[in-house]
């Protein structure tokens, strides 16, 4: 008999069918050609010698386009307010590569063959990176040192991961 009611009563109709509510306007996103390129995370897979030049993302070179930055600054997601300053290469057919700098900032983290390398564009050229090692774990940092990169500064100063 509840059900009887219900459908007298007129509760209940239209759930469930796909319908929609209101004027028939849809709740899906818009299709991806459609939205905004932007790209804010990527990660590189260390297959070369983790201390060489280091290539980006094509995708992530070509939201750059026009905008391509001399320098980027890496800042270790975990490790203080240190930013290692690399500069970046574009060989003019579309690529980017981290270069001089980026071998301090490996050596600091102690990257190496098989890491996997997060990292999040911030703006203003400043990339926040993570570290994976090779059992794809993350790698946590600490530095007690709370000053910014000197590039007058040859010496590396690494951020040091707890065991």
């Amino acid at each position: 008999m509840a059900s009887t009611s219900r459908t007298r009563t007129g509760r209940g109709r239209g759930r469930g069918r796909g319908r929609g509510r209101g004027s028939g306007s849809s709740s899906l996103p818009p299709p991806p050609s459609t939205l905004p390129l932007i790209i804010e995370e990527f990660f590189i897979i260390v297959y070369e010698d983790p201390l060489v030049k280091k290539e980006l993302p094509k995708k992530f070179a070509d939201y750059l386009d026009g905008q391509e930055p001399a320098k980027v600054y890496l800042r270790a997601a975990d490790c203080g307010p240190r930013l290692w300053t690399v500069e970046v290469l574009f060989d003019g057919q579309g690529r980017m590569y981290l270069d001089k700098g980026w071998e301090k900032f490996a050596i600091a983290h102690g990257v190496d063959f098989g890491w996997f390398v997060h990292f999040k564009y911030e703006g203003d050229d400043v990339l926040t990176v993570k570290v994976f090692d090779g059992t794809m774990c993350r790698r946590y940092y600490y530095s007690d040192d709370e000053d910014t990169d000197d590039e007058s500064d040859d010496d590396v100063k690494p951020c040091i991961h707890p065991l």
